[in-house]
């Protein structure tokens, strides 16, 4: 892990001559697919740069680029002039020479990695070397005020987000600037914050690299450096690690516990206009004598809906190790491998936390009386990007809070695309044991219905409305339309906040 001086704003090299280079070059997420073959692309993803380093031995623009800005190799003075004005990059401080004149090598002073926009957009994510490939998989910095690049939980979050357009948007922890890039694609102003000021330069670079719009790039801590200010859009990939003290600003929350992820949640409720959406990634304790659930409600801010989802957990020995690994303390002394150890368990001890959970956080400032909390377990596959998922979420959650139950059976609805229904029983037998409804898009759900539910659900094209179906399905199966119409409300409410019934409005 090198940390380097970082390239100057202010030079005559503009970000956007480099950009052209690197397209002309064919630097991009296409490029670097074509040249590297899928085997040796996904072996950056794992830290394993053998078969980027064997499938650039050779001359030209794309080679030289992928070894000297991804791969940080040393590349002969000679073998880059051809590709970059290299004066220019030196005097900007995108280069640094090792030789004394010509004939020696430059380096890179940060790692720039090619990135693809939601629409095919060719974008770049500059951090500091070393940061970008593998994401946060044990790079193994013990340098506080290091910036990493692009890694599963940005991605993640950046595929979560409701992409509306909107007026204000504020990436509160920007790091490299990933999340402000995405928001400056449909918000009209982007504010970007974060406590470590190397951060904001590199923002400023990732930015004016990709060609998008300059953000308003603001030094401080969580909410403290944009006062009162109200957004429409608050998101945020903040350092949510569980650990001991503060020792990596990158990753660290600084304070007890979760309370760092607590406050966020809270405070984001003041900031957010009518409407409006805030995302977090988050880890949260699992508290002895606690439901994990009902802590993370507590959480959330007058006025807001909120759906949480919990992708994973560790017990406390995995989740200390995994962030040991990270800063690469398991490469240090047996003795002080342990000490850091013992640190850990002694801190989930004092907060009895017998593990600590993985996943999203989404508030809408709705207003609503009684808000709709939603706090569920899903560590199965998902289906990214998920903005749309989110976002007819909250607005079936919106429609079944102004549908009473007779409402409900006088509303029309559709099955939602792709969705399928499976039989499983014993071959032979005349019913299936179990009848289960399958999504093929969005958060992939499966739910059990029984035959009244499943019929119930097949018809369902929009004509005839709820109550009219289920006393066609009595008639059928010879029950009272009275208490079928009183009992099945409840399993028609469950399939409309899944998202398997759509209503027709």
């Amino acid at each position: 892990m090198r940390t380097t001086t970082l390239p100057r704003t202010d030079h005559p090299l503009t970000a956007a001559r480099l950009r052209e280079a690197f397209l002309a070059a064919g630097f991009t997420v296409d490029g670097l697919l074509d040249l590297l073959g899928a085997p040796a692309y996904t072996a950056l993803a794992r830290s394993e740069t053998v078969p980027a380093l064997r499938a650039t031995r050779g001359d030209g623009p794309l080679p030289t680029l992928v070894r000297l800005f991804l791969l940080q190799e040393n590349v002969p003075h000679a073998r880059v002039s051809g590709v970059l004005p290299v004066d220019d990059c030196l005097a900007a401080g995108w280069l640094t020479a090792d030789g004394e004149d010509a004939g020696g090598e430059l380096r890179a002073n940060v790692d720039v990695r090619p990135y693809g926009g939601p629409s095919g957009e060719d974008w770049y994510i500059v951090s500091d070397l070393g940061c970008a490939v593998g994401g946060a998989a044990g790079i193994g910095s013990h340098d506080e005020g290091v910036v990493l690049g692009v890694g599963g939980a940005s991605t993640t979050l950046a595929g979560l987000t409701v992409r509306t357009p909107v007026a204000s948007a504020l990436d509160l922890g920007t790091g490299s600037g990933i999340q402000a890039l995405h928001a400056a694609q449909h918000a009209t102003r982007v504010t970007a914050t974060d406590l470590n000021p190397r951060a904001l330069h590199i923002t400023r670079l990732t930015l004016a690299l990709s060609g998008a719009p300059d953000a308003e790039l603001v030094e401080g801590s969580l909410f403290e450096p944009v006062g009162d200010a109200r957004y429409d859009l608050i998101v945020s990939n903040p350092p949510f690690v569980i650990s001991p003290g503060a020792r990596l600003t990158y990753r660290d929350g600084g304070m007890a516990g979760d309370d760092l992820c607590r406050t966020l949640v809270q405070e984001a409720g003041e900031r957010l206009n009518e409407g409006g959406y805030a995302h977090f990634l988050a880890n949260w304790q699992h508290v002895a004598g606690e439901e994990w659930q009902d802590r993370l409600r507590s959480w959330v801010p007058r006025g807001c809906d909120a759906w949480i989802v919990q992708r994973e957990v560790q017990d406390v020995t995995q989740y200390a190790e995994l962030w040991l690994r990270d800063a690469g303390d398991h490469r240090t002394e047996p003795d002080a491998y342990a000490a850091r150890y013992e640190a850990w368990l002694d801190e989930f001890e004092e907060l009895r936390t017998r593990a600590v959970g993985f996943g999203w956080i989404t508030l809408r400032k709705s207003g609503a009386q009684e808000p709709s909390i939603v706090a569920e377990e899903w560590p199965h596959p998902v289906e990214q990007p998920l903005g749309e998922t989110t976002r007819a979420h909250f607005e079936r959650q919106d429609w079944l809070r102004a549908h009473d139950d007779a409402a409900l059976l006088a509303g029309h609805f559709k099955l939602a695309d792709e969705v399928v229904q499976e039989q499983v029983g014993l071959p032979g037998s005349e019913d299936p044991e179990h009848v289960v409804l399958r999504q093929h898009r969005g958060m992939r759900r499966a739910t059990q219905v029984d035959t009244v539910g499943a019929g119930f659900a097949g018809v369902c094209d929009g004509t005839l409305s709820a109550g009219r179906i289920l006393d066609a399905i009595a008639q059928l199966v010879g029950e009272d339309p009275v208490v079928l119409r009183e009992r099945s409300p409840e399993q028609i409410r469950l399939l409309v906040e899944q998202g398997f019934l759509e209503p027709v409005v």
